[in-house]
C-alpha cells in the first residue's frame, strides 16, 4: 500500500461511515495566538471542546499537517538518529462532536485494521486508562483482541488534557508488535522501544476539570483520534523506518543525486563512520525540508523570534548536516520540486506557494552560510582549546558567542558538541540570553517612556479614561498630577504614543491660563501630556482639553491607511506578511512587514492600486470597543503568535477587507483618506521590508515635490547630454569609428527629452492620473539617463582606447631617449593621459617593448602626480629589482606614496611643482637598488 493509498483508504473508510472530509488546518492556527504550532489534529476542533465554537457536522475526519519542534512535544534531537521520530508529520484523525463514543471509536479502528488493512492481530496490544473500565470492556465484546493484549496504564500514558484546566479524558493507545517473530510481551509496551510502538491514540473526551482540579462530566461527550501518518506507512509497507517509504525516499533519492552521495538506509551500529554520519544527514535534511516548505507554504516567515526563529533553527540545522554530504552552496530549495511533486496533489498550497518557498529556503540559506563556515571555524578553534587544557564542557560564554555572533542556534551547538562527546553550559548560556533580553527590554522602554512620565508611574499616578475616540473636546477634565513637562487628567481626548500612532498635541486652558500640548505619552492606563510651563501649581485644577483637529485628521487618514496597506500586502503577496512595526505620523506612514524579497514594480502597482480603490468603495468604520477577547477571535481579527492581548480589546473593522486588533484612532469612512502613495519601498534587515506613504493632501504635496524632482533630473539629463556630445566630437578628432552612430543615438535621446519634458506641461484632472502621468514620464527620464550614462561609458572607453593608441606610437621614441642602465635601458617620462588605467596601459606597453628595462611614466590627474613603474622580468630575477620599492621612493618625493607588484606598480603624489626633479631623480633611485 502506498502513502498515497494509505492516506485515501483512511478518508475512504469514515466518509463511508458518515464522516465529513475535513481540510487540513495550517501547521499554526491563525485564531490561537498561544499555539506555536499546530501539533495534534484536535487543534482545528479546540474551540469545539471548549464549548465556544460548533460546526455544521457531528463527524469529520482528517489529515492535519503538525509541527513538533517546542515544549513537551518537542521532537527535534530524535530525529534523524532514530527510524520515527519527525519535526513535521501528517496525524489521521476521526472525530465524533457529541454523537458516537467509545464504542464505535473501538470497534472501527480494530475493523480498519484488521479487516481493511489486514494487520495480524496477535501482534496488536491495546492500552486503557487505570479506571477506564468502559473501554477495557468494550475492547473484550466489541473485537476479537486477545484479552491478555488489553494492558492498563496511569495518567501519564493514557490520560490526556488539553491544559491545566478544560476538557480531558482517558484514551485508548493501539500498539503493534514488530518484533521479528511478533512474539513481544506486555514489558515491551509503553517501553519506548521502535519495535514495539503506538499507531493509533483514541482519546475521550469527558470531563471538565476546573481550577481545584475536580473533574465534572461534560453534557456532550467527544472522541478525538489521531494516527501517526509516516509509522503507519512503514507498517503497511513492510519497512523498518519511516526514512525507507514512500513518503521520504522520493527525498533521499534526490538528496543522493545532487550530493554524489549514496544512502545505506541500516540502523546498524557495525555500519562504518563515515555512512552512518551521511544516512543520518539525509534523513535529517529529508525531515527539515518538509517541516520548512509546508510552513513557509501556509504563510510563516523565518525570524529572530516566536515560530519564525524556530523555522531558521530548523533551517540553520538543516544547512550544517548539508555540510556533511559536501554542501557549501545553497541546496535545501532544490528539494522543494521533489516534495511538490510527491505531496502536492494533496497539499495544493505548497503547489501554489513553491516558488515562494523556495525563494525564502534559498535566501536564508544564503545569508547563513556566510557565516557557517567561519562559525564552524570558531567551534572547532573552543574544541581545541578545551582538548589542550583537558575539559569537556563548552562554556556559556563560548555558546553565547557562537548564538550572537554566527547565529548558531542553542541547540545546534549541542549537538555538534555531543558528536565530538562534548557538553555546553546550558544553564550559563540560559543566563546570558535573559540578561541580553533584559538590557533589550529595559533599553526599548528607556527610548519609549520618558523619564518623568517614568517617576510618575514610581509615584502611582492615577488612571486615565480616554474620550477620544468620540470628541476632540472635553471642556471639563481634571489635572490629577504632574511632575516634570507632564500632567495628568483623569479623562483626556488627547491619544498618547501607543501602536506606531504618535501622541496628539493641542490646548489645555483653565484658570491658570493656557498650555500647549507638545506631545502625549502613555504607560498602561497613564495618559501623560508634556507642555511647556509650570506643572505643579495645575494639580487639583479643572481645564479644558482640546485636541489639535486638523493634526489628528490626518494621523487617523494614515493610521486607517495601514490598516488597508496589510490587508493588501497580505492579498497580494500573501498571508506570511504580518505588520513588524509602523509608524503613523500627521505626515506620513511607515510601515515595517515580512516579506523575503523586494516588491517587483508591478506588485507595488497592485498593492497600491487596491489600496486606492479601497479608499474609493467608501467603507465605513465598524469599531468594536472593550469586546471580549474570545469574541474578537471568533470575528477574526487578525491576530499573530507572541502578540500579547488582554481579556477585553479592540478591533478596528472596514467591512470585509480589514479587520485588526487595534487601539488606535480612524477616519470614519475610508473615502475620508482621500489618496494614498507609496514614498519608498525598502529592506530594513533580513526578511523584513519598509514602505513609507502619504495620504491626502501630503499626496499632493509629494506630486508637487516629484515635479520639482522631474526639473531638476531633466535638467541633469540636458547637462549629460552636452558632455556626451563633447566626448563624441573628442573621439571623432581622435580617428574613432563609433563617433557617427553615437551622435545618431544622442540625437535620439535629445529628442525623447524634449517630448518627455512637453508632456510635464499639462495639469493633472486629478491626483490619481495626476501620479499615473508622473510615474510615467519619471520612468520615461530615468530610461533616457541610463541610456546616457550608456553611450558616455561606451565614449570614455573609446576615446580612452585612442589616447592609449596614439601615445603607444611614441613608446619607440621614448625608448630611444632612455638612459643606458648597466646593459638595460631607463625610461622616465611625463605623458598626457585621462585616467589611471590608461596610465597603466601605457606602462604595460612599454614594458612589452623596451626588452630589458625600467620604466617610470608620470601625469598630472586633478591636480595631483599619477606614476607607473614597470620592470621586465630578467631585471627581477637577475638583480632583484621591484617595480614597487622603485615608485614607492619617487612618490615620497612628491610627497605621497605607493607600491605594488614587482613587475607592475603604481603610486600618487600631491606636489605637482617637484615632477620634474622627481623625473631626473628616477635614475639615482634605481642605481641604488642595483647596488645597495
Amino acid at each position: 500500500m502506498t502513502s498515497r493509498d494509505l492516506r485515501s483508504a483512511f478518508l475512504k473508510f469514515f466518509e463511508d461511515r458518515g464522516h465529513t472530509i475535513v481540510p487540513s488546518g495550517p501547521v499554526f492556527p491563525f485564531d490561537d495566538p498561544t499555539l506555536l504550532f499546530t501539533n495534534a489534529g484536535m487543534n482545528q476542533f479546540k474551540d469545539v471542546f471548549l464549548g465556544t465554537g460548533k460546526r455544521p457536522y457531528t463527524r469529520a475526519v482528517d489529515t492535519q499537517k503538525c509541527i513538533r519542534v517546542s515544549g513537551k512535544h518537542n521532537d527535534l534531537e530524535e530525529v534523524g538518529r532514530d527510524t520515527y521520530h519527525h519535526t513535521f508529520f501528517e496525524m489521521l484523525g476521526n472525530w465524533s462532536f457529541g454523537d458516537y463514543y467509545k464504542k464505535e471509536a473501538i470497534a472501527w479502528a480494530w475493523e480498519l485494521l484488521t479487516k481493511e488493512w489486514g494487520l495480524s492481530k496477535k501482534r496488536l496490544w491495546a492500552t486503557v486508562f487505570t479506571d477506564d473500565d468502559e473501554a477495557a470492556n468494550l475492547w473484550r465484546t466489541v473485537t476479537d483482541i486477545d484479552p491478555s493484549h488489553i494492558l492498563r496504564f496511569g495518567r501519564k500514558e493514557n490520560f490526556w488534557e488539553m491544559g491545566d484546566t478544560g476538557p480531558c479524558g482517558p484514551c485508548s493507545e493501539i500498539h503493534i508488535d514488530r518484533t521479528p517473530a511478533g512474539t513481544a510481551d506486555a514489558s515491551l509496551v509503553n517501553a519506548g522501544r521502535a519495535d514495539v510502538m503506538e499507531i493509533w491514540n483514541l482519546v475521550f473526551i469527558q470531563y471538565d476539570r476546573d481550577a481545584s482540579g475536580t473533574l465534572t462530566p461534560l453534557p456532550a461527550k467527544h472522541v478525538d483520534t489521531g494516527m501517526g501518518f509516516e509509522r503507519m506507512c512503514a507498517v503497511m509497507q513492510g519497512k523498518n523506518s519511516n526514512y525507507d517509504t514512500d513518503v521520504f525516499s522520493p527525498l533521499i533519492g534526490t538528496l543522493s543525486t545532487i550530493s554524489g552521495k549514496s544512502y545505506d538506509g541500516r540502523m546498524d551500529p557495525g555500519l562504518p563512520r563515515e555512512q552512518s554520519e551521511i544516512d543520518t544527514a539525509m534523513r535529517v535534511i529529508a525531515d527539515h525540508v518538509r517541516a520548512l516548505t509546508f510552513a513557509l507554504a501556509d504563510g510563516a516567515v523565518p525570524s529572530n523570534e516566536g515560530r519564525g526563529y524556530v523555522l531558521r533553527r530548523i533551517l540553520r540545522r538543516a544547512a550544517r548536516f548539508g555540510r556533511t554530504l559536501g554542501f557549501h552552496e545553497p541546496f535545501l530549495h532544490k528539494l522543494v520540486p521533489t516534495l511538490v511533486q510527491t505531496m502536492g496533489d494533496v497539499f495544493p498550497e505548497i503547489t501554489a506557494r513553491r516558488s515562494h518557498v523556495a525563494d525564502i529556503i534559498k535566501g536564508e540559506e544564503e545569508g547563513f552560510g556566510a557565516t557557517l563556515d567561519r562559525g564552524l571555524e570558531m567551534f572547532d578553534e573552543m574544541v581545541r582549546n578545551l582538548e589542550r587544557s583537558n575539559r569537556t564542557m563548552i562554556s556559556g560564554e563560548d555558546a553565547f558567542k557562537l548564538y550572537d555572533t554566527f547565529g548558531f542556534p542553542f541547540d545546534l551547538t549541542q549537538l555538534m558538541a555531543g558528536e565530538r562527546g562534548l557538553t555546553v553550559d546550558e544553564e550559563r548560556f540560559n543566563k546570558l540570553l535573559d540578561q541580553q533580553r533584559t538590557r533589550s527590554r529595559e533599553s526599548a522602554r528607556r527610548a519609549e517612556t520618558p523619564s518623568a512620565l517614568k517617576l510618575m508611574l514610581k509615584e502611582s499616578a492615577p488612571e486615565t479614561r480616554f474620550t477620544g475616540y468620540d470628541t476632540l473636546e472635553e471642556p471639563d477634565a481634571l489635572v490629577q498630577a504632574a511632575v516634570g513637562e507632564f500632567v495628568v487628567l483623569d479623562k483626556t481626548p488627547f491619544y498618547g504614543e501607543a501602536g506606531g500612532q504618535v501622541g496628539d498635541t493641542g490646548i489645555l486652558e483653565g484658570s491658570m491660563g493656557r498650555a500647549v500640548v507638545l506631545d502625549t505619552q502613555r504607560d498602561g492606563a497613564v495618559i501623560a501630556h508634556r507642555i511647556i510651563g509650570e506643572t505643579r501649581k495645575m494639580i487639583g485644577r479643572s481645564v479644558r482639553a482640546r485636541v489639535d483637529k486638523e493634526r489628528r485628521s490626518e494621523i487617523m487618514k494614515n493610521h486607517t491607511a495601514t490598516h488597508l496597506l496589510h490587508a493588501a500586502l497580505r492579498q497580494i503577496l500573501g498571508t506570511h506578511v504580518r505588520q513588524a512595526g509602523s509608524l503613523v505620523a500627521p505626515d506620513h506612514l511607515r510601515f515595517d512587514f515580512t516579506h523575503h524579497s523586494a516588491l517587483e514594480r508591478a506588485q507595488l502597482d497592485d498593492i497600491e492600486a487596491l489600496v486606492n480603490e479601497k479608499i474609493r468603495e467608501h467603507i465605513p468604520l465598524t469599531h468594536h470597543r472593550n469586546i471580549p477577547f474570545e469574541e474578537a477571535k471568533r470575528m477574526g481579527a487578525l491576530m499573530f503568535f507572541g502578540d500579547k492581548y488582554g481579556d477585553r480589546v479592540n478591533v478596528v473593522q472596514f467591512g470585509e477587507f480589514s479587520k485588526e486588533f487595534c487601539g488606535g484612532t480612524h477616519v470614519a469612512s475610508t473615502s475620508d483618506i482621500g489618496f494614498f502613495k507609496f514614498r519608498s519601498e525598502g529592506s530594513v534587515s533580513s526578511g523584513t521590508r519598509r514602505i513609507e506613504a502619504v495620504t491626502s493632501d501630503r499626496a499632493r504635496e509629494f506630486l508637487a515635490l516629484r515635479e520639482r524632482e522631474f526639473g531638476e533630473r531633466a535638467a541633469y539629463a540636458e547637462n549629460q547630454i552636452s558632455m556626451v556630445e563633447s566626448m563624441i566630437t573628442e573621439a571623432g578628432r581622435l580617428g574613432s569609428t563609433q563617433a557617427e552612430a553615437a551622435s545618431g543615438a544622442i540625437r535620439k535621446l535629445e529628442a525623447e527629452l524634449e517630448r518627455v519634458r512637453k508632456s510635464a506641461s499639462a495639469a493633472p484632472a486629478n491626483l490619481l492620473s495626476g501620479f499615473a502621468d508622473q510615474d510615467l514620464r519619471r520612468r520615461g527620464l530615468e530610461d533616457i539617463i541610463l541610456g546616457l550614462v550608456d553611450l558616455r561609458k561606451l565614449m570614455e572607453k573609446e576615446i580612452s582606447r585612442l589616447r592609449v593608441r596614439s601615445l603607444a606610437a611614441d613608446i619607440d621614441t621614448l625608448i630611444q631617449r632612455g638612459t643606458p642602465l648597466n646593459g638595460a635601458r631607463l625610461v622616465s617620462a611625463e605623458v598626457s593621459v585621462g585616467s589611471m588605467d590608461e596610465l597603466k596601459s601605457l606602462g604595460d606597453r612599454l614594458r612589452e617593448k623596451i626588452g630589458s628595462g625600467v620604466g617610470l611614466l608620470a601625469s598630472v590627474m586633478d591636480q595631483k602626480v599619477a606614476l607607473v613603474c614597470v620592470v621586465t622580468d630578467d631585471l627581477i630575477a637577475a638583480k632583484k629589482l621591484e617595480a614597487g620599492k622603485i615608485v614607492g621612493a619617487v612618490a615620497r618625493l612628491l610627497g605621497g606614496g605607493g607600491g605594488g607588484r614587482p613587475h607592475l606598480a603604481t603610486a600618487g603624489g600631491r606636489d605637482v611643482s617637484k615632477l620634474g626633479d622627481a623625473l631626473k631623480t628616477t635614475e639615482s633611485i634605481v642605481r641604488s637598488f642595483l647596488n645597495p
